[in-house]
């Protein structure tokens, strides 16, 4: 696995846009606070060429464009890691413009992003064997007062933290919108983890570790079975496999046929434990007595391996930022700790 320097001090971000771009409010507004916070900061930031466009589909222009910049930016020696602007539908289809064998071949830099954005994420620790941060998109960081898990996680990529922790509460319902763009998170819901050993319900996991990786089940199972599927040589190079999962808009059926997907195609073949995100559309959910938990236990189970449940990972900030590709180490009781080695 290759792991990329961490950003310094008056080092130069890119903005790239291969899912939405920020053109409409809230998010440009959004994405002007957090470009000057960065500026502040010391930072540099230069904007990819789709930035600020919405004349795709699902994505801020055209797949052609949105994987040129993308490759474009990566290879590049002007910035020194890369921030999506933001998450969208339809990346899956600028996978066919990305340059993999140039990325491979270029020196690593973090690139950071969620939801859609696994679409890159996840590829570049299967494909490229270069690690990569699932976290938030440069907007998050024009907020007025930044909640600890974005805290967390610019120490994330500057290098100053590898130890992340969840939080004590999360938003079902974001109050931002076009006429309040830099309120923070509407935190009115108590973090509480479920904790599963295989199938059974406990209250304290032990301890699991491996090379984690995962994202948004909306895009890993539209993976599947795609010239991008290199999943089974992963598992064979790295052997012991955390997954890290989280559902935006999947039902708990939709959940449950998605897993079915991942494990039929023998993705947790080297499965030493998961975490599974809070779920956007899915939370609290209950379709014909299949709830988000039952959704998960009843395909992973079977594996007799530690499951922790509504971690702080995903659609319904706050979120914990992973190193994805990193080898981690995982503690869950009341809370969850993970610790990140590059090795």
């Amino acid at each position: 696995m290759r792991y990329p320097a961490f950003l310094k001090d008056n080092g130069t971000i890119g903005l790239v846009a291969p899912s939405f771009g920020c053109a409409d409010e809230p998010y440009k507004s959004c994405m002007d606070a957090a470009v000057l916070r960065f500026e502040n900061m010391g930072y540099k930031l230069v904007e990819g060429p789709n930035c600020r466009k919405n004349d795709g589909i699902g994505i801020s222009s055209t797949p052609e464009n949105c994987g040129k910049e993308l490759t474009d930016y990566y290879v590049s020696s002007d910035n020194d890691m890369l921030i999506a602007c933001g998450g969208g539908e339809l990346m899956c289809e600028t996978l066919d413009y990305v340059d993999f064998d140039a990325i491979k071949s270029a020196n690593p830099k973090w690139y950071m992003g969620y939801s859609d954005n696994t679409n890159f994420t996840f590829l570049l620790n299967t494909i490229c064997d270069t690690a990569s941060i699932y976290g938030p998109s440069i907007g998050a960081f024009g907020q007025e007062n930044l909640h600890q898990a974005l805290v967390d996680t610019i120490d994330v990529f500057t290098g100053k933290k590898q130890r992340v922790t969840g939080y004590d509460s999360f938003e079902i319902e974001s109050l931002k919108d076009e006429e309040h763009p830099f309120v923070s998170y509407n935190l009115t819901e108590k973090k509480e983890l479920r904790l599963f050993m295989g199938e059974a319900e406990v209250n304290r996991l032990p301890e699991f570790k491996g090379i984690i990786t995962g994202g948004c089940l909306d895009c890993l199972a539209n993976l599947v079975g795609t010239k991008y599927d290199n999943v089974a040589a992963f598992n064979e190079k790295y052997k012991e496999v955390i997954w890290f999962v989280e559902a935006c808009d999947l039902n708990t059926m939709s959940i449950r046929r998605a897993l079915w997907n991942l494990d039929r195609a023998g993705w947790f073949k080297n499965a030493a434990g998961f975490i599974i995100g809070r779920p956007l559309a899915a939370w609290k959910q209950d379709l014909m007595g299949l709830d988000q938990y039952k959704a998960v236990t009843a395909i992973l189970g079977k594996y007799g391996k530690p499951i922790v449940m509504d971690a702080d990972v995903g659609h319904l900030a706050p979120a914990m930022p992973i190193i994805s590709g990193s080898y981690a180490i995982v503690t869950a009781d009341a809370n969850i700790a993970i610790d990140f080695t590059l090795k």
